[in-house]
């Protein structure tokens, strides 16, 4: 699972397909909390600190 910015969403469904060979569900954070989870405060991406709007999972 991934969570990533706008602009990484597609990099982080194929990096998701390629490594599960599946289709990813992506999942808006700004509409969706978990009780038991705290998502990562910026993009998962090297060099990106933006902060992480979707979960690709």
């Amino acid at each position: 699972m991934y969570v990533v910015c706008k602009e990484h969403v597609e990099i982080a469904i194929d990096r998701f397909v390629d490594d599960f060979e599946d289709a990813p569900d992506v999942v808006d954070l700004k509409e969706t909390h978990f009780a038991a989870w705290n998502p990562p405060p910026t993009c998962e991406e090297k060099g990106c600190d933006k902060h992480g709007e979707f979960l690709i999972v």
